[in-house]
């Protein structure tokens, strides 16, 4: 199975914009560009597959900062990013340092500690 997504704005702007996600054994291979748009397709993606997830990124080359976010909590959910480039690799690390994300991670673990019927605001 191989699905090729095309940002909407981009190919209006005449720039073809492609993340390609193919099925490997255990998970996706992504490649092209993944950006913020194709993260609902990513996410719908791995919920049809079974554990262990491993996302391949060896052919990934291009993200932006919330397709970073989304590989840093997938790997926090157990899903293996696997031949990141460096500059990817490099950026995750330092998206996790950030305080922000510090801050969003120990919410998250409050809020999840809080079962179901705990208050989210």
């Amino acid at each position: 199975m191989v699905c090729d997504l095309h940002c909407r704005h981009c190919l209006r702007a005449g720039r073809k914009m492609t993340l390609r996600i193919e099925r490997i054994q255990r998970g996706f291979r992504l490649s092209g560009e993944f950006r913020v748009g194709q993260l609902d397709q990513v996410k719908t993606e791995i919920e049809h597959c079974q554990s262990p997830v491993v996302l391949d990124l060896e052919e990934l080359n291009l993200v932006d900062v919330e397709a970073v976010r989304f590989l840093n909590a997938c790997e926090t959910k157990g899903i293996s990013v696997s031949h990141c480039s460096p500059y990817i690799s490099e950026w995750m690390l330092r998206e996790r340092s950030r305080p922000e994300a510090r801050a969003r991670k120990r919410k998250k673990r409050r809020g999840d500690s809080e079962g179901e019927h705990g208050e989210h605001r």
